[in-house]
Order: structure tokens, then C-alpha cells, then sequence
């Protein structure tokens, strides 16, 4: 009973963190873009495109496809 408690804590968790989602992000004062887990709610903050990717690694691959972006 424990090792199934256990093993679906542990798929909960393992579900939560693979279903993360990332945005590419621009600072309007800097124009500088970074790659971001939650979309951003202050207005200082312009998500940029209206693509969610599903890894860290598509979003960065994105970033460097950015026009917009000043790196």
C-alpha cells in the first residue's frame, strides 16, 4: 500500500512539471528577451509572439529566431 502511495506521488509530480509551459518575454524598457515559465501579468513584461512552447529548449531556439529582440 505505501509503494502505491508512493508511486503515484510521484507520478502527480512527474505530470505537473512536464506539463510547464514557456514563454518568450520582452522588458519594454530594455527591449532584452528571456525565455520565462509563467506568462507574465505586470505591463512591464510583453510576451512576445503567441507561441507556448513546450520545453525550455524549443522556447530558446524561438528566442534566437526573434526579430523583435535586442541580445
Amino acid at each position: 500500500m505505501k509503494f502505491v502511495l508512493a508511486l503515484a506521488m510521484l507520478v502527480a509530480f512527474t505530470a505537473s512539471a512536464s506539463a510547464q509551459s514557456f514563454y518568450i518575454v520582452q522588458d519594454a524598457a530594455t527591449k532584452k528577451c528571456t525565455v520565462v515559465t509563467e506568462k507574465p501579468t505586470v505591463t512591464s513584461m510583453v510576451v512576445i509572439g503567441d507561441t507556448v512552447y513546450k520545453t525550455k529548449t524549443e522556447a530558446e531556439a524561438g528566442l534566437k529566431t526573434t526579430t523583435v529582440c535586442t541580445q
